[in-house]
């Protein structure tokens, strides 16, 4: 939640807790000149940053961890008061953003390329041809509320470790860690201007996606937003991780305690407000009642509440209107059939953690991304009905699945339309190494910094003749 105001000719945005409308700390927004200059300095630092030796550009990221590290418990505090995050969840996401720049400073040292063949045709005779990545710059990227400093870092880091430049428009609701980040990306030694963090209105970001000298677009948030981002990019490079409506499939062979365990902390972490939060679960007939014990029994155990508060799981939703749009989907839901098993109230931002039952496909709590903290149980005759339900969604970025047959799972491997299926465990399951992105209208491209620096470099051929 910001309120705007006008402070010296410029204007600033008070960002406020959404738990309680608290300040939190006040940002100068950009205007179309601070834009402009912050692509300005991207483009008068690109060779500096290209050039810069790997060695240095991994002591630069490791300089950001180290920072990081210094100030966790202080950002921890501030990320979970402007995104309203339960302090754990908060101090787990500032680990996973020093994870992510320790990982680069490893991959800038490995960028490689190849030495390929030229004489397989008689003109090649004499001749070999090597490969190397070159950094596009600059790159302009968008993130948004929900895990602002990880994903983030998730642009950043990979830009330093390949040489590129980058300017990045943080999230209106709660940019103060991003912010607090550029001052450690400053302090790194990496070049001047290389970096740049521009809050700024949405209107003002056009700017970032028309400016013809930008070479790659990464965004975050979104899908009706990225599409139409990739609608006017023209021919830059465009990178996005979007939306879900991630399925879990529990087959008649898992362990319904750890499946239940693990969809009570998917379906629920920061109140559901993660892409690939569980929001439908799909459990075959004949565990279905006691599958569904299970669950009930863990998602009642979660606390909701105060963010500050070490115990709590569930804090409030980002924004008045949010939870409201969440609650209208719950009472369309319940006039058209469905059952609420638990939850289903609204207090303020605060959402009850909410179990669905006899929900259609049709529903929004179902067909579209929730959110939110609420999940639809279903249950399924035949394995080939789950698949095909799951696959339905427009959505594909990453699923569930919880069965000890290894045919069965190697079989969804291969059918569910996903960006990455996760074996005996929630679609929330990430480990920030790994590729990740999504099919369909979940995305484009993959992150993960080694898998980012692919996507934000190309590949150039040298050819050389050698008698």
């Amino acid at each position: 939640m910001t309120t705007r105001q006008k402070q010296q000719g410029r204007e600033t945005a008070v960002i406020r807790a959404p738990q309680d409308g608290s300040e939190v700390g006040v940002v100068a927004l950009a205007g179309p000149e601070e834009v402009r200059a912050a692509l300005d300095a991207n483009v008068a630092a690109t060779s500096a940053c290209r050039e810069l030796p790997a060695y240095e550009r991994a002591a630069a990221l490791r300089k950001i961890a180290d920072g990081l590290e210094g100030v966790k418990s202080e950002l921890a505090r501030t990320l979970a008061l402007e995104a309203g995050k339960p302090i754990a969840q908060a101090r787990t996401e500032l680990d996973r953003t020093i994870f992510v720049f320790r990982d680069a400073a490893e991959e800038a040292t490995r960028i490689g390329g190849e030495v390929l063949p030229a004489d397989t045709v008689p003109a090649g005779k004499g001749r070999i041809a090597i490969t190397r990545r070159f950094p596009l710059s600059p790159i302009a990227a968008i993130t948004p509320f929900n895990f602002p400093i990880l994903l983030a870092a998730h642009k950043i880091a990979p830009a330093m470790a390949c040489g590129a430049t980058v300017t990045l428009k943080p999230p209106p609701q709660d940019p103060l860690t991003t912010l607090h980040l550029g001052d450690l990306v400053r302090a790194s030694g990496y070049p001047e201007g290389g970096v740049n963090i521009t809050p700024c209105h949405v209107e003002v970001a056009q700017m970032l996606i028309e400016d013809p000298r930008v070479r790659l677009i990464t965004f975050t948030g979104s899908a009706k937003s990225g599409w139409a981002i990739r609608a006017k990019a023209g021919t830059k490079r465009v990178l996005l991780e979007l939306g879900g409506n991630a399925a879990v499939i529990i087959e008649p062979d898992a362990d319904l305690t750890w499946a239940a365990t693990r969809c009570a902390v998917g379906g629920f972490t920061y109140a559901g407000q993660s892409c690939i939060s569980t929001q439908r679960i799909y459990v075959h007939e004949r565990v279905y009642q006691s599958f569904l014990q299970l669950f009930v029994q863990q998602v009642r155990q979660l606390k909701v509440g105060d963010v500050l508060d070490e115990h709590t799981d569930v804090g409030p939703i980002i924004s008045l209107e949010a939870a409201e749009r969440v609650e209208r989907w719950i009472k369309e839901a319940v006039a058209a059939g469905a059952e609420v098993a638990l939850g289903g109230k609204r207090s303020g931002v605060f959402l009850e953690p909410t179990v669905l039952l006899h929900t259609t496909a049709e529903m929004k709590v179902n067909c579209e991304e929730v959110f939110a903290p609420l999940v639809t149980v279903t249950p399924y005759r035949a394995l080939t009905d789950a698949i095909a339900w799951v696959n339905a969604s427009p959505y594909g970025l990453q699923a569930g699945v919880f069965t000890t047959n290894l045919q069965t799972m190697f079989r969804l491997h291969a059918e569910l339309d996903v960006g990455a299926v996760n074996g005996n465990d929630i679609p929330g399951f990430r480990v920030d190494r790994l590729p990740y992105g999504g099919a369909k209208a979940s995305g484009l491209g993959r992150e993960g910094v080694r898998y980012a620096i692919e996507e934000m470099t190309e590949r150039r051929v040298l050819t050389l003749k050698l008698d």
